[in-house]
């Protein structure tokens, strides 16, 4: 994908020396970033123009190769969750998620059903975390600067949240393999409640400011048109390919962590442009505040964490006053466990798309090999498709409706 920069600027030099005729127009060459801010990251894009109309339009995404997957093969499998946090750092809970149960999978491990709902709740309140942001930051490049404060006003709700259950606002480790890393703190029930019982008027709040705004219109509706077999060919999924209409989402498909028991809708819309991706997000944060108030009326009793003392860190209480459990801590924290030899592979749906794991055990304390297969790499590698042949007035508005994360691009 990268281009070195004397191509670069060869390419540009025989372009400015050749003489514009009408058969062959005169072309630019610009570089967008890597300090762009409506790049949303070190993201590096060769723009191409004739006149105002893009004809070429080429990412380079090596400006935050973050060598998380190498890292991984270096560290044992309990410490691997602390790197999970960091490749998606807007849905840290998403990838928490998806590496335990790729581990549990291999450990052939069953976790209880309090843990699988609380799973399913906060994997949903993070994806409102993620999406805020997304509707925010889009509107602002966008120039509706209001929305920006609106969604943050909820988003810092939902990080007091975060750090109510783990003591962390962002990166909070808080899904691990068998289980989570504490259970469920003095009144979260409150907390979620007040929370979510507020929140859909929100969202409808955000309808009302957005929908009303002509110029949000004009600038989203039929800009950013991508085919739907393009789409599919490059591997895109998420809310951009349920944009075009294809209700694929991995919780109905192949449902985890009990999601077969909760009643929800995948939110599409057939325009297939930057506003149909904003109908669908915003469906989205309706349908995950159902899930969360299902989540919160039938959790299960029972414990939070596997009976699995050669994986699971024994309670600390115990561990202070029981010599097992504090031989059981040492040597986890100390030496991790063994995961039996072999291969698995788990998806899960993220607020981006399809995010999966791929891990091979050789039955050693470490990983022998973990790869990523994460939604923002496949959706940005549509981004010539998405870009050549519209107006660079409008590649604001289509890039940032991609929603990818340039640290879940390049482990």
């Amino acid at each position: 994908m990268k281009q070195p920069l004397e191509d670069h600027v060869a390419t540009l030099a025989a372009v400015q020396e050749r003489p514009a005729t009408p058969s062959a127009p005169r072309r630019m060459t610009l570089n967008m970033g890597p300090q762009h801010p409506s790049t949303h990251g070190v993201l590096r894009i060769v723009i191409e123009l004739e006149g105002e109309t893009i004809v070429r339009a080429e990412p380079d995404i090596g400006f935050l190769h973050t060598g998380i997957e190498k890292q991984c093969e270096a560290i044992n499998w309990a410490q691997v969750v602390t790197l999970t946090d960091r490749v998606d750092y807007l849905s840290n809970i998403g990838n928490n998620l998806v590496y335990a149960l790729t581990v549990e999978k291999l450990l052939q491990m069953e976790i209880p059903p309090k843990a699988q709902w609380m799973r399913v709740m906060l994997a949903e309140i993070d994806r409102l975390n993620s999406h805020l942001v997304w509707l925010g930051t889009h509107a602002l490049d966008i120039g509706a600067m209001s929305m920006f404060f609106y969604c943050f006003r909820e988003r810092e709700d939902i990080l007091r949240l975060k750090e109510m259950f783990s003591g962390q606002r962002m990166m909070t480790s808080y899904i691990r393999p068998g289980g989570l890393a504490l259970d469920a703190p003095r009144g979260w029930e409150k907390a979620v409640g007040k929370f979510i019982k507020q929140f859909p008027s929100k969202v409808d709040e955000y309808e009302n400011l957005l929908d009303n705004n002509p110029i949000w219109k004009i600038r989203t509706q039929g800009v950013g048109y991508i085919s739907l077999e393009d789409m599919l060919d490059l591997g895109v999924t998420g809310p951009m390919i349920r944009g075009a209409g294809v209700a694929l989402d991995v919780r109905k498909t192949e449902p985890y962590s009990s999601y077969d028991k909760f009643n929800f809708k995948v939110a599409t819309q057939t325009s297939n442009d930057v506003y149909g991706r904003y109908r669908v997000r915003l469906e989205e944060m309706r349908e995950s505040a159902k899930i969360i108030v299902q989540a919160m009326e039938g959790m299960p009793e029972g414990p939070y964490q596997a009976d699995a003392p050669h994986v699971v860190l024994p309670d600390r209480e115990k561990m202070k006053t029981q010599m097992e459990s504090l031989i059981y801590h040492f040597k986890i924290v100390t030496e991790g466990y063994r995961v039996p030899a072999g291969e698995a592979y788990v998806a899960v749906e993220s607020p981006r798309g399809e995010i999966a794991y791929y891990a091979v055990s050789d039955g050693t304390a470490k990983p022998y090999r973990l790869h990523m297969r994460t939604p923002s790499f496949a959706n940005l590698i549509a981004l010539p498709t998405l870009l050549e042949g519209t107006l660079i007035a409008d590649s604001i508005a289509s890039l940032g409706s991609m929603d990818f994360v340039l640290g879940d691009t390049d482990r």
